[in-house]
């Protein structure tokens, strides 16, 4: 694993960009999206919400390939709660799979749950060294 500082969107059509997002959906069906890089996609991706909605009501909160090179990396259930570890985790390991199956050579995650999510990086970065080898890299903000 890598560990960059600029800003995510830079790599946009150079890597894969994970996005960090919650399972939470409003009463139309569409993802909540409402700050850090997956309030940023939704207004790159207006249609990202509603893709994220269904798949989500078919599948429930995991990994997923989004198209136009984004993948989803849940953090939490909730937009309103506190981002969590063993979820953290788990979008780890789906997301190394989705890579292994796809070929992908490079993805950029941001520090997961640790901007508006209030983790702090030094309990999170161990989580992701463990799962993330060199194709991943972490990147915060400059």
């Amino acid at each position: 694993m890598k560990v960059l500082q600029g800003d995510l969107w830079d790599y946009w059509g150079v890597a894969i960009l994970a996005i960090t997002t919650c399972g939470q959906l409003s009463k139309q069906g569409k993802s909540f999206m409402l700050r850090g890089c997956a309030r940023q996609a939704k207004e790159r991706f207006p249609h990202l919400p509603a893709r994220m909605g269904s798949l989500i009501q078919a599948q429930g909160n995991r990994v997923f390939d989004l198209g136009d090179g984004l993948v989803s990396f849940p953090v939490e259930q909730s937009a309103f709660e506190v981002p969590s570890l063993s979820r953290i985790c788990d979008s780890c390991r789906q997301l190394v799979e989705l890579a292994d199956e796809r070929g992908w050579p490079h993805i950029i995650v941001p520090r997961p749950g640790c901007g508006g999510g209030g983790l702090s990086w030094t309990e999170v970065r161990p989580i992701l060294e463990r799962h993330f080898d060199e194709r991943f890299s972490v990147i915060s903000a400059g």
